[in-house]
């Protein structure tokens, strides 16, 4: 994690604990009035519909706590607060793992890891290392699991002036949606490459699981009262049980003054939940303590986000009718399902060597029918309309 740097040690003859943390400290403003602005769909902000200003989009607060003892072992515990579905600002544990270095080149870990997803997949929640206000929403909000509970192995291997690290893992993870509902990803298997020769830093990811999403059940239910073509839709769009895919790769290059780079992703849930790709491009120049940047994103659906659903047109009125409702229901559902744009505009200050003042602007754009990235849709919210998104921010680490 970026902010270690400025955390404070302890050593002792049995090995040295470090104490570290950060922050973000954000208000967001969205010109849309009909639905709300977020960053990432298991924390929601409330920019828009809820409210004028929203400091719940990327306001957080994490502290962490490794041990090393001077040989082998190592230890992390991170913990974040930000705001949850649950509308609670608790405190969870986002890593709590124990690390042995078998060799110089080759580590095993323990415990709740950081998923290798991304190039800021490492520290995507510690938003003093990012350039910008927040990573881009349409690719990183479309796979919003930020760690597993399992193992990894990463060994270090070089070819000629390029340092590479290959990460594999298995594990799974939790996320509640509610106080009594969660979804589960189960077998969760992955590897990881990033390769790093001078300015430049290339990662390759691919990771598959078994989500088990208790959603919806009533109404795939209804559908599979329909006969064999209930079933068969049915299989297609219910989202329990269905195995998921990640597939990205992203570069960049920061010869120091100025940066570029980019990424993109494939995010495969054989389901309502979608398949998508998304990517974004970015680039800024240092001047100083100020960096002024820019990014376009863009996320697209690989499937469609309306389709005929049930054949109604043998059916009996009473049963066309009740097999319409359920049609406009799923076509509800696959609506949002992102395709979305977005151009960002903003600049950061380094005000001290722990703090950073941000400003960004986005143009954002949903397409395709959808509401793209934004949640609580309210009456009244028109499809493909723009809008704009300010915010204030002051990231510190400690």
């Amino acid at each position: 994690m970026q902010p270690a740097a400025h955390a404070g040690h302890t050593g002792d003859q049995d090995g040295t604990w470090t104490f570290g943390g950060f922050g973000t400290l954000s208000a967001a403003h969205s010109s849309e009035k009909q639905a709300d602005y977020a960053a990432n769909p298991l924390n929601p902000g409330e920019a828009g519909a809820t409210r004028d200003w929203s400091y719940a989009v990327d306001s957080r607060l994490g502290t962490q706590l490794t041990y090393n003892n001077g040989g082998h072992w190592s230890a992390v515990l991170q913990v974040v607060a930000e705001r949850h579905l649950t509308h609670s600002w608790t405190p969870k544990v986002e890593w709590a793992n124990v690390q042995y270095q078998v060799s110089p080149e080759l580590s095993l870990r323990l415990g709740r890891i950081a998923l290798p997803l991304f190039l800021s997949g490492d520290y995507r929640k510690a938003s003093y290392a990012l350039t910008s206000v927040r990573t881009p929403v349409e690719l990183y909000s479309s796979l919003p699991i930020s760690n597993s509970d399992g193992v990894d192995a990463s060994y270090r291997w070089n070819v000629g002036n390029v340092k590479n690290t290959t990460q594999v893992l298995f594990g799974g993870t939790s996320v509640p949606l509610s106080d009594v509902t969660r979804v589960r990803a189960h077998k969760l298997a992955g590897i990881s490459n990033t390769s790093t020769a001078g300015a430049l830093t290339v990662r390759a990811t691919a990771i598959q699981g078994e989500l088990e999403t208790p959603l919806l059940q009533d109404l795939f239910s209804a559908i599979r009262q329909f006969g064999p073509q209930g079933e068969v839709l049915a299989r297609r769009y219910e989202p329990d049980r269905k195995r998921a895919t990640v597939f990205s790769i992203g570069a960049s290059y920061d010869p120091g003054n100025w940066f570029a780079m980019g990424e993109i992703g494939r995010i495969n849930a054989r389901s309502m939940l979608g398949d998508k790709t998304a990517g974004y491009v970015s680039g800024g120049y240092r001047l100083g303590s100020f960096t002024p940047y820019a990014i376009f994103s863009k996320v697209v659906a690989n499937t469609p986000n309306q389709v005929a659903g049930l054949d109604l047109s043998m059916l009996p009125p009473p049963y066309a009718s009740a097999g319409q409702r359920l049609n406009m229901e799923l076509n509800g559902l696959l609506s949002m399902i992102a395709e979305q744009d977005s151009t960002s505009i903003g600049m950061r200050w380094d005000a001290t060597s722990n703090a950073a003042v941000k400003l960004q602007f986005d143009r954002v754009r949903p397409r395709s029918g959808t509401s793209g990235t934004l949640s609580n849709i309210q009456p009244g919210y028109r499809y493909g309309r723009s809008f704009g998104v300010f915010t204030a921010s002051v990231d510190f680490v400690f």
